[in-house]
């Protein structure tokens, strides 16, 4: 739970350090160069962990978590680096802030969740806390455009559909390998993607002040995977994913002191509601809730 809870502070940090680049980075070379500064870092330490993997892995295993990686790591911000080029970022966070229910839905229809009241509750609460978080920024937002909108619900439902199919895999292998191995697919698919952007062009042309947030983004990435893969390891997907609620508070509580905006008045009521959607989403109630998702 605490990974998961980190992970969500990670991404709304990212999502505010993303607004800042994403007019001078395309959305393909952004996450290209996000997960491979992230795969930077794992690998020192998943290169050890390469001893503990079992040998001759199957085939179909590596090309599910090849796939699965792609779709995580890749196209999931590509997707939502190319909605917030038209998209503000209270609208875009509000949008994606139905990853958990997205999960939910998914995870029950292929029989790998358990639907309980306590648990769609806690999701519906977290969402309504999100919405509670941005109301005074939405007043203001403007709509944006259709297919912004559309492409950062696209990134939701691709990250909701591998947060479901990833656990066998996480299960049955060590969290850093698979992280480091994942990142690495989606790295390859994406310098390909972003060649339509002439990424190296790109890259060479960008700024001191461009490279240090593109930096921080990557490095907390390669951390912020980490902690997301460990805990769907450990926990249902509905239980990690609902933690993202927590991205759209960070990113308002660290526009106050960075970018000295002023918190909305609702933020500690929204605070409020999360965290009371956060404890009835992943308390226990039963024994049944003990045991691990099949498959």
């Amino acid at each position: 739970m605490l990974a998961a809870a980190a992970t969500g502070v990670q991404v709304g940090a990212a999502i505010v350090a993303s607004r800042f680049v994403v007019a001078d980075v395309p959305p393909l070379t952004l996450a290209m160069l996000r997960y491979a500064i992230g795969l930077a870092c794992l690998l020192p330490f998943a290169l050890p962990a390469l001893r503990t993997l079992p040998r001759g892995l199957p085939l179909r295993d590596l090309a599910a978590m090849a796939a699965l990686g792609t779709g995580q790591f890749g196209i999931l911000i590509a997707l939502l680096n190319w909605g917030l080029q038209s998209v503000a970022a209270a609208p875009a966070a509000l949008v994606f802030s139905l990853f958990p229910l997205i999960t939910l839905l998914l995870g029950a229809a292929l029989g790998r969740e358990r639907v309980t009241g306590a648990l769609l509750g806690g999701v519906l609460l977290s969402i309504a806390g999100v919405g509670l978080a941005l109301s005074s920024r939405l007043q203001g937002a403007g709509g944006g455009s259709w297919w912004g909108e559309l492409a950062v619900f696209a990134a939701a439902c691709v990250g909701a559909l591998c947060s479901v199919l990833y656990r066998p895999y996480l299960r049955r292998y060590p969290t850093l390998p698979v992280s480091a191995f994942a990142m690495l697919a989606s790295v390859l698919f994406l310098s390909l993607a972003a060649a339509t952007e002439s990424w190296p062009a790109r890259v060479v042309a960008m700024d001191a002040r461009a490279w240090g947030v593109v930096a921080f983004i990557g490095v907390s990435s390669g951390i912020g995977y980490f902690w997301w893969l460990y805990a769907l390891k450990h926990e249902s997907p509905t239980r990690v994913t609902v933690f993202l609620a927590l991205n759209p508070v960070t990113a308002a509580l660290l526009g106050w002191p960075l970018l000295g905006e002023r918190l909305p008045p609702t933020t500690f009521a929204a605070l409020g509601c999360i965290a009371a959607g956060l404890w009835l989403a992943t308390r226990r109630t039963a024994s049944a809730n003990r045991q691990p998702a099949p498959g």
